[in-house]
């Protein structure tokens, strides 16, 4: 019997990454993958299926990917839900909701195995997801007591809008999508301003890391700008531990931390860059070094795909780690 696996937002850059992934790394034996968009229709052989609740009763996916954004998640997840499948969301809809898993396999698998039929599980913020994943082998072993985040994002996480503006102001053209042209600038606003003054896109940073790491007494902060890149998010971080730490455990520590690529050879010029992580699935770390003001804490630099593992990747390997329990 095969496994039918939805994806919602198929012809989008997320959604269409998920299709690849599955039909090529991440191929699912014995599953048939059935697409979702705003219309029936064919591209490229590629049937996609209108997203109404009448064609999700009929088709009755196991499994269903959300790449179509906040709207379309709030009204259909909770559908593939009550027809007994697991909706996987990359929206923000349903993250901070209570008794909904928020999953980065390597930090807190454990989550998956009390999903069962009949559920929605969150996949976090992309430039949340690659953080989190040194941030836990650093948080086990040395016991985080602090972290302060700095973004350099890129404009696929904007999606279509984000790139078509770099392009346009590339060309000389004017700005649609941004407040500001995003070529040879940055832009320190992704997101609406909230109340406190910070973007909604630091607020997700600050309550989905403390989430994911089921750490409600962190301390969190950050600053989240965009800047002219086409593709995959940086971050550096600073870290601070309830002890002292030294540079040599640190690295002792990431080597082995799941999911990360330590790349530290300064005097060689290695180091995390957005051109290294294109295409991959691990997090890329480096620049590692004691913060000169606090012995107790230090300053990182970390670089992933945020089409892959800040997105798509992520909801295909929460995918099956549920398929294999």
């Amino acid at each position: 019997m095969s496994i039918k696996i939805g994806i919602v937002g198929a012809k989008g850059m997320v959604g269409s990454t998920m299709a690849v992934l599955l039909k090529g790394k991440y191929k699912v034996e014995n599953a048939e993958l059935v697409l979702f968009g705003r219309s029936d229709e064919t591209i490229d052989g590629m049937v996609i299926h209108e997203l109404t609740k009448e064609n999700l009763q009929k088709i009755k996916p196991d499994f269903c990917l959300f790449a179509g954004g906040g709207d379309v998640s709030k009204v259909f997840a909770p559908i593939v839900a009550s027809l007994g499948g697991v909706a996987i969301d990359n929206s923000s809809v349903f993250r901070m909701q209570d008794g909904i898993p928020l999953i980065v396999p390597e930090v807190n698998a454990h989550l998956v195995k009390n999903i069962r039929g009949g559920a929605i599980v969150a996949n976090p913020n992309c430039s949340t997801t690659q953080a989190v994943v040194p941030l836990k082998a650093l948080d086990k072993a040395f016991n985080l007591k602090r972290v302060i985040y700095s973004t350099y994002q890129a404009v696929s996480g904007s999606g279509k809008g984000g790139i078509d503006d770099y392009h346009n102001t590339k060309n000389g053209g004017k700005n649609e999508f941004y407040p500001h042209k995003i070529y040879n600038n940055l832009i320190p606003q992704i997101d609406v301003f909230m109340d406190n003054n910070y973007t909604k896109e630091e607020m997700k940073m600050i309550d989905e890391t403390k989430k994911i790491l089921e750490r409600d007494d962190l301390s969190v902060t950050a600053t989240c700008v965009r800047v002219p890149v086409i593709n995959c998010h940086s971050v550096s971080i600073n870290a601070e531990f309830e002890r002292e730490v030294s540079r040599k455990e640190v690295l002792a520590v990431l080597k082995k931390a799941e999911g990360v690529i330590l790349i530290d050879d300064d005097k060689n010029n290695n180091y995390p860059m957005p051109i290294d992580a294109d295409g991959i699935d691990e997090v890329l770390v480096g620049r590692i070094r004691i913060d000169t003001s606090n012995p107790k804490a230090i300053n990182f630099f970390c670089v992933a795909d945020n089409l892959r593992k800040g997105a798509a990747s992520n909801c295909i390997q929460i995918l099956h780690m549920m398929l294999k329990k």
